[in-house]
């Protein structure tokens, strides 16, 4: 009798595990590579070749990172319904390379360029293929293991590791090439990256065990006008290229539906929060929205790192390390490799707490969070103040204000991933992801504003200084103030989030939902959902 590939192959493991895990973290891996050695260097790109003024470029980088946290809710939900995530996962990946690949096609540079046009849209493929493939590659990793596998937790710790080193090898290996040797050479290493993930995905299907299927294959066959559903979802998907091509170009258009949009959600979960649910899902849903206000103004400071901060180190700080001007956009990889580094010692401490009964809430990580996040800062800006906005920065205060960033965010991201798949009910679960990664995109084009009232680019070190420190001193205290009434009201949440109820249609934990290190990285369907 045939033996059953599939079932030949499953029982195939490789250090315990299903190869198919294998195959998700190289490809994440490349598709990370290429995306933050791209954001390492973005800024500088748009400063130093297309010759946009500071204010605008930092604008522009906060639309291009706030619609690369929106299109993932769309993907995420095209897949669950229609495509299936090993098909929509394969797709995104196929735009990324278009995407990073375009990104090579320099031009002379400047604003009259019509090479400008090329990198908008290379911008757009890069934008709608993340949110294809980011949404779906961690639900298949989730797919692989049946319910109770005690495999589940240590699988999803060594795919977001294989996240974390993409991330850290991008940033130094496309930060060096682009500022060294020339943007051409970062973009396309960034590019090359991106064509191996696909690659591996594709060459390694059969390991996947049949997980990440359509949940209607013959659905997708069926015509359209007169086109099968699966190709009027892609053409669809190139129209919505088209559409993003022209938000990443009018950034303020994307600012007004962001607001617009958070402002329908939240009065839509309010409605129903009063009037549609019992006492505990009321108080539920009140708790989640308050944790997920306090998402914009961490993402907004956070991602200073790749706009202002970025800048500042180019041009601010002594970068001199054993006789080495190491390129600024190589320090990007500091967040990723202290998250590698850091990551298990915070999920054994707060094991450690939990044991003698003192971890603290959810509400309480989030305000120790954003405490840390304004703690960088404010170290920063005493270091300037006290080597004198005359003298270059020196270095080491790059390296803490990245150490306190990344445990900040230990303690906010994936703790806020938990939460929201334990708060919200399950008919509102997909529409609570999509508000959180929408708050997430909120942050990242508010951080664009914020790092435009920094400015300052090319001037003398004595004036370039002075605005960004200022700008950092009042945003610090702002975080660390904020931090600080989180911390005191936590209680109150804590009340709200019911912990003690025991309700089964709570207890869920989402495909994702232990990542490390990323806001955006979990799925968007609960395990229960998924099975």
């Amino acid at each position: 009798m045939a033996t059953n590939p599939a079932n030949a192959v499953e029982g195939k493991t490789f250090l315990g595990h299903p190869r198919g895990l294998f195959v998700l973290f190289f490809a994440e891996m490349w598709e990370r590579f290429s995306y933050y050695g791209m954001r390492a260097i973005l800024i500088f790109y748009l400063l130093q070749h297309w010759l946009f003024a500071e204010e605008k470029a930092y604008v522009i980088y906060g639309a291009y990172t706030a619609l690369v946290y929106i299109t993932p809710v769309v993907g995420g939900l095209l897949a669950d319904r229609y495509l299936g995530q090993r098909k929509a996962v394969l797709f995104g990946a196929i735009l990324l390379v278009i995407g990073h690949g375009l990104m090579a096609f320099e031009g002379t540079g400047g604003q009259d360029s019509p090479m400008l046009n090329v990198f908008w849209l290379a911008l757009a493929f890069i934008i709608m293929g993340v949110g294809f493939l980011k949404a779906n590659i961690s639900v298949i990793v989730g797919q692989l293991y049946g319910q109770g596998d005690a495999r589940r937790d240590p699988a999803f710790t060594i795919f977001y590791m294989g996240i974390n080193l993409g991330a850290f090898l991008g940033s130094l290996i496309v930060g060096y090439l682009g500022q060294t040797w020339g943007w051409g050479w970062g973009f396309g290493a960034a590019g090359v990256g991106m064509l191996l993930g696909l690659v591996v995905f594709v060459w390694g299907k059969p390991l996947l065990l049949g997980r990440g299927e359509a949940p209607d294959p013959a659905a997708l066959k069926r015509p359209v006008m007169g086109v099968p559903l699966e190709w009027m979802i892609y053409l669809a998907a190139l129209v919505g290229v088209g559409v993003v091509w022209w938000l990443v170009q009018y950034q303020s258009i994307v600012g007004g539906l962001l607001g617009l949009t958070g402002a329908i959600v939240v009065i839509y979960f309010l409605y129903t929060a009063v009037f549609k649910l019992d006492r505990i899902d009321r108080d539920r849903i009140l708790a989640a929205l308050f944790l997920i206000a306090l998402q914009p103004l961490f993402w907004a400071l956070f991602e200073q790192a790749g706009s202002s901060l970025n800048v500042y180190t180019d041009e601010q700080v002594n970068r001199n390390i054993f006789g080495w001007e190491v390129p600024a956009s190589m320090f990007q990889s500091l967040n990723a490799a202290y998250i590698i580094l850091l990551a298990p010692v915070f999920a054994w401490l707060w094991l450690w707490l939990a044991k003698r009964g003192w971890e603290p809430s959810t509400p309480a990580k989030f305000g120790l969070g954003l405490i840390q996040l304004g703690a960088g800062f404010l170290v920063l800006v005493a270091g300037v103040l006290a080597t004198g906005t005359e003298n270059l920065t020196p270095v080491v205060f790059i390296f803490l204000i990245y150490l306190l960033h990344t445990m900040g965010e230990l303690c906010l991201s994936p703790v806020g991933l938990s939460a929201m798949t334990k708060l919200a009910p399950a008919k509102l679960m997909s529409l609570m992801m999509g508000t959180w990664f929408l708050s997430t995109a909120a942050g990242n084009f508010i951080g664009g504003l914020i790092a435009s009232a920094t400015g300052g680019h090319g001037a003398e070190v004595a004036e370039g200084a002075a605005p960004v420190m200022d700008v950092y001193s009042k945003i610090g205290w702002i975080a660390v103030g904020v931090g600080a009434a989180v911390i005191l009201v936590s209680p109150f949440i804590k009340k709200l989030m019911h912990e003690d109820v025991d309700n089964a249609h709570h207890d869920r934990a989402l495909a994702g939902q232990g990542e490390i290190g990323e806001p955006g990285a979990a799925g968007t369907r609960t395990d229960q959902e998924l099975r």
